[in-house]
C-alpha cells in the first residue's frame, strides 16, 4: 500500500506534464546535432529549484531519456549523430534513409528505444534497492575503494588513458578549492569569499556542458549545413520486427549490464551492442547497408543505459555515466544526498523515480512516433538562434540559484575550461566525475584513517575494501596488459 500511496504523485496533472514536457524537450535537444542530453539536463537543473523532488527529479530524467533517443534522429537525417550514443546508428540509419525509408529507421528506432528503456526501467526497480541494502554496511573504508573504483574506469574508458587520467586528476584538485572537510581550513580560495564553500556545482556543470558547447558550435556556425533526408512512413514491417528480436533483447540487457558499470555511458553500450548482433547474425554482410536489426541493436542498448545508469548512482552515490553525473546536481538541489540512505530517508522519491522513468518511457514512445512526420522540419531550425538561446539560458540558470555573480564567472570559468578540453580531445566527463567523486574520496580516506589510528593496513584489510581496490587496478591495467598480450600473439611467429 505504501508504495502505491508512493506513486500518487506522478498522477498529479502538473507532475504529469512536467514529466511529458522533460521528455518532450529532450528530444528536441537531443535531435539537434551537437546538443547533447548532457547539456539539456545541465542547463534545465535550475528550474527545478522550487519543484518538489519527485516532479523536478523526473523531469530531468525525462530530458535524459528525450535526449538520448532524439540522438537517433540526424543520426538518420543527417547522418550525424546528434549525440555521442547514436553514433553507431548512423551505420545503418542512414542508408537506409537514403533509400527513402527514413521513417521506417526512425519507427525501429523509436520501438527499439522503448524495449531498451523498458526492460532496463524494470531491473532498476529489482536491483537498486538490494544494492541499497548491501551498501548500507560500507563504512569509511568501503567508500573510499568504491570512489577510487569509480575513478579508474573513468580514466581507463576515456579514450586515451593519459588525457583520462589527467582530466580526473584535474578534476580532484578543482575539488579541493574551499573549505578542508575535516579540520575546515581554507584551500586555494585566494581570498575570495564565494569560494569558501568550493565551486558551485551546478554553475560549474552549466559552463562545462552547455557554454562549452556554444563556444564549439560558434566555431562550426561557417560550416555548410548538411542536407535533410525527407521523411516518408512511421512503423516497421513485421519482417523487420522478427529480424530484429535478438538484437532487441540482446542490446536491452548489454545496455542494462554496461549502465551499471560506473564510469561508462550510452556510447559504449551502443557500439559493444551493434558488434554482438552482427557476430551472431546469420547475414553479418547486410549490417551497414540499411538493416532494421543494426538500428534496433544500438537504440535498444542506449536507451537501456538510462535507466540502467540510475542504479549505481542511487544506491551507491556512484554516477552510471556523465549524465548521471550531472544529474546528482539535481539531487544537492533538493537538498537530497544519492546513496543508501535515500532509500531509508526518502522512500517516496526512490519510488516516485521508479514510476517516473517507466512513464518517461512510454512519453518518449508517444512522442516518438507521433514526431516522425516533422522531424524534419526540426532539424532545419537556424543555429544561431538556437546558439543565442542558450547562452541566454545560461546566465539566467547559473544566477538565479544563489544570486551570487561569482556563480557567473565559475560558469564562465567553465566554460573555457571544457571547450579547451573538448578541443584537445580530454574528457570533460572524467573531470565531472573527478569532481563528485573527489571530495567523496578524500572524506573517507581521513576518517577512515582517524578511526584507524592511521594505520593503513587496517584501513584496507576489510573484504569489501580489498575487492574495489582489486577492481580499481583491474580496470587500469586491464586494457594496457590485454592490449599487451594482443600485440605479442600479432608478432608471435608462425
Amino acid at each position: 500500500m505504501e508504495t502505491i500511496a508512493y506513486l500518487a504523485p506522478l498522477l498529479q496533472p502538473q507532475v504529469f506534464g512536467i514529466i511529458a514536457l522533460g521528455v518532450l524537450g529532450g528530444i528536441l535537444i537531443g535531435a539537434l546535432p551537437g546538443l547533447t542530453a548532457t547539456m539539456g539536463v545541465a542547463l534545465l537543473i535550475p528550474l527545478t529549484f522550487g519543484m518538489s523532488p519527485v516532479m523536478g527529479l523526473n523531469m530531468l530524467i525525462g530530458i535524459y531519456i528525450g535526449g538520448i533517443y532524439g540522438g537517433c534522429v540526424s543520426s538518420i537525417l543527417l547522418r550525424t549523430p546528434g549525440t555521442p550514443a547514436s553514433a553507431a546508428t548512423v551505420l545503418d540509419g542512414y542508408p537506409m534513409a537514403a533509400r527513402g525509408e527514413a521513417g521506417r529507421a526512425l519507427g525501429m528506432a523509436t520501438v527499439a528505444s522503448t524495449i531498451g528503456g523498458l526492460i532496463a526501467a524494470v531491473v532498476l526497480a529489482t536491483l537498486a534497492p538490494q544494492l541499497a541494502g548491501i551498501a548500507l554496511k560500507f563504512g569509511a573504508a568501503e567508500y573510499f575503494a568504491l570512489a577510487l573504483f569509480g575513478l579508474t574506469i573513468i580514466a581507463s574508458l576515456s579514450g586515451d588513458l593519459l588525457k583520462g587520467a589527467i582530466a580526473g586528476v584535474l578534476g580532484i584538485l578543482i575539488s579541493t578549492v574551499g573549505a578542508d572537510p575535516i579540520a575546515g581550513v581554507m584551500r586555494y580560495t585566494f581570498g575570495i569569499q564565494g569560494f569558501a564553500s568550493g565551486f558551485a556545482f551546478t554553475p560549474a556543470l552549466i559552463g562545462l556542458f552547455a557554454l562549452s558547447e556554444v563556444f564549439t558550435q560558434i566555431e562550426r556556425m561557417a560550416k555548410q549545413e548538411p542536407a535533410v533526408v525527407l521523411v516518408k512512413g512511421r512503423w516497421p514491417s513485421r519482417q523487420d520486427m522478427r529480424d530484429s528480436k535478438g538484437a532487441l533483447v540482446r542490446g536491452s540487457l548489454i545496455g542494462t549490464l554496461i549502465g551499471i558499470i560506473p564510469g561508462t555511458g550510452s556510447g559504449t553500450a551502443s557500439w559493444i551492442s551493434y558488434n554482438e548482433a552482427r557476430r551472431s547474425s546469420k547475414t553479418p554482410e547486410k549490417f551497414g547497408t540499411g538493416y532494421a536489426p543494426g538500428i534496433a541493436a544500438t537504440e535498444s542498448a542506449n536507451n537501456a543505459v538510462c535507466a540502467a545508469a540510475l542504479i549505481p548512482l542511487l544506491a551507491l552515490g556512484i554516477p552510471g555515466d556523465v549524465v548521471t553525473a550531472v544529474l546528482m546536481g539535481g539531487l544537492m538541489i533538493q537538498g537530497l544526498a544519492p546513496g543508501p540512505m535515500l532509500f531509508q530517508t526518502n522512500p517516496d522519491v526512490i519510488v516516485g523515480i521508479f514510476g517516473g522513468t517507466f512513464l518517461a518511457t512510454i512519453f518518449m514512445f508517444v512522442f516518438g512516433m507521433a514526431l516522425i512526420p516533422v522531424f524534419a522540419r526540426i532539424l532545419m531550425v537556424p543555429r544561431r538562434l538556437l546558439t543565442m538561446s542558450i547562452v541566454i539560458f545560461c546566465y539566467i540558470g547559473a544566477f538565479s540559484i544563489n544570486l551570487n555573480p561569482v556563480d557567473l564567472y565559475t560558469m564562465v570559468g567553465f566554460g573555457v575550461l571544457g571547450w579547451g578540453m573538448q578541443k584537445f580531445g580530454f574528457s570533460q566527463a572524467a573531470l565531472c566525475i573527478a569532481l563528485i567523486l573527489g571530495p567523496m574520496m578524500e572524506s573517507n580516506l581521513r576518517r577512515g584513517m582517524l578511526q584507524t589510528g592511521d594505520n593503513i593496513l587496517a584501513f584496507i584489510s576489510g573484504p569489501i575494501t580489498l575487492f574495489f581496490l582489486g577492481l580499481a587496478l583491474f580496470s587500469l591495467f586491464g586494457p594496457v596488459i590485454a592490449r599487451h598480450l594482443a600485440q605479442a600473439r600479432i608478432h608471435k611467429p608462425n
